[in-house]
């Protein structure tokens, strides 16, 4: 499996690049495959915890479901405006349900000190991510030039420059 750990061990500059855009804000896009093979995309939130990056889920929500059937899937960092300081940050993977005891410690990890947050008051899901391949994307509109870094596991970073 390919964690957000394996990621940053193989590619730590880039991995710290991809994760602030992911902190950047709040909300993100995930892109599941539903029962007919046509795309859903879903607004989920992010985490990264411990070595993996995960996303929760209301109970028995489409995109969940999409994620039981089929674990393929893409999340996109919400790039907040048209100048994507920063780049365009995706990644695609397989989804892993993590339940259990894991479960319940992740979303305990989320207590803040005043309450805010916790764990859900109803059933929930929580997907890990094993990464296939993320992508860091930076326009550079003085030189004219498109930047792609693409990490995949075990293959190390390609860079690619278009203009």
């Amino acid at each position: 499996m390919a964690s957000w750990q394996m990621f940053h061990d193989e590619a730590p500059e880039l991995a710290d690049r991809v994760r602030a855009r992911f902190a950047a804000n709040t909300h993100h896009v995930l892109g599941t495959l539903r029962a007919d093979g046509t795309p859903r995309l879903s607004g989920t939130e992010v985490h990264f915890w411990g070595d993996d990056v995960v996303a929760g889920s209301m109970w028995q929500a489409r995109k969940a479901l999409d994620l039981q059937r089929d674990p393929r899937c893409a999340v996109h960092a919400n790039p907040s405006d048209r100048h994507m300081v920063g780049g365009d940050a995706k990644f695609d993977a397989h989804a892993e349900e993590v339940t259990g005891a894991e479960h319940a410690a992740f979303y305990e990890s989320l207590g803040g000190p005043d309450g805010t947050e916790g764990p859900p008051a109803d059933e929930s899901h929580l997907f890990r991510f094993d990464l296939r391949q993320v992508i860091l994307t930076e326009v550079n509109p003085d030189a004219g030039t498109l930047t792609v870094n693409l990490w995949q596991p075990g293959e190390g970073v390609r860079q690619m420059t278009r203009t």
